[in-house]
């Protein structure tokens, strides 16, 4: 099992009204071509973070159930440039809750930089949201080098008193 930096925090909380945003960024010891494709190809996307049913292409819609934190719901791409950004809209399975997920690669030398923001989450949630985005973006990186990724209630447990002094931080 890899030992996860228990007190790095990559992701800040962004309030806005009665909704907000959460956005982490992280650098990937892969080239973005390989990042993007952990992150756009069904496949790749079933190793590490989620089931996924449809087109992930431009004004593609498709569905996906997460794994570590159960959502499930329904997307379309609204923005596709590869392997650069690409933007989803979300919708819960229920039918509530809408959101929208934007994402970013920039090359680091081998490396890639990744910026993830999500937004259209209840302001009384972003601290869940913030270390859930974290936990994705920490078992991506177990999935890119070959790791299993930390059980994720032991990683939940480790993260969000951070996310919620983060949270409170912003009142």
């Amino acid at each position: 099992m890899t030992q996860a930096k228990n007190d790095r925090v990559l992701g800040t909380l962004h309030p806005d009204g009665d909704s907000g945003s959460v956005r982490v960024q992280d650098t990937y010891d892969t080239g973005m071509d390989d990042l993007w494709s952990a992150l756009t190809e069904p496949d790749r996307l079933a190793r590490w973070i989620s089931t996924v049913d449809g087109e992930l292409r431009l004004g593609g819609e498709f569905r996906a159930a997460f794994f570590t934190s159960g959502w499930e719901g329904v997307g379309r791409v609204r923005e596709c440039d590869p392997p650069h950004h690409f933007r989803i809209e979300t919708t819960d399975a229920d039918g509530s809750g809408a959101g929208a997920i934007d994402v970013s690669l920039t090359p680091d030398g081998d490396r890639t930089i990744l910026v993830i923001v999500e937004s259209g989450i209840p302001v009384a949630q972003l601290a869940a949201y913030g270390a859930g985005a974290q936990m994705h973006a920490e078992d991506l990186a177990a999935h890119v080098a070959g790791r299993e990724p930390v059980p994720a209630q032991q990683r939940w447990r480790e993260l969000i008193p951070h996310y919620e002094a983060l949270s409170l931080s912003q009142d």
